[in-house]
């Protein structure tokens, strides 16, 4: 499978990439813990159907040392034990945000509450912002069918 467009070929694409994976170190970078982010966008990408995104997030997160146990399970984090209440409260916010046409009001006050008890105001906005530029990720490598399978940690930066 190759992808239907090389976006870094266009110039101006290119640039606007370049901020995009500014913007991802900037929030790579922050006081939101690693492991939640890699869940986080794990998790988007299953839903979005992103296998690029799903592969790389899977093994950024190997790489950084999150076990093959937990990643296997987040797709059906509720019912597994191995997340932390504050891990949770993550996935299930990043489920209504991403999933946000299927919600009538979208993100519904009981799920923001839940994530409000875990993460403070700073951390909270940075979740929005991990959830927003994952899923505009997928929906990037899924317009050009990016295929999945070759990521390697540290690939693009």
């Amino acid at each position: 499978m190759e992808a239907r467009l090389n976006l870094t070929e266009s110039p101006v694409a290119a640039k606007v990439l370049r901020h995009f994976y500014t913007a991802a170190k900037t929030l790579a970078d922050s006081n939101l813990p690693a492991a939640t982010q890699n869940l986080v966008m794990l998790r988007a990408s299953q839903i979005n159907g992103c296998g690029f995104c799903t592969d790389m997030h899977f093994k950024d997160a190997i790489h950084i040392g999150e076990t093959p146990v937990r990643l296997n399970l987040v797709a059906a984090w509720r019912e597994s034990t191995v997340f932390t209440e504050a891990e949770r409260a993550a996935l299930e916010l990043t489920e209504e945000a991403t999933r946000i046409a299927d919600g009538a009001g979208g993100i519904g006050d009981d799920v923001w509450d839940r994530a409000a008890k875990h993460y403070d105001d700073e951390q909270l906005g940075l979740l929005v912002l991990v959830i927003g530029l994952i899923n505009a990720a997928n929906r990037m490598n899924i317009a050009v069918k990016q295929p999945a399978g070759d990521y390697r940690p540290g690939q693009f930066g």
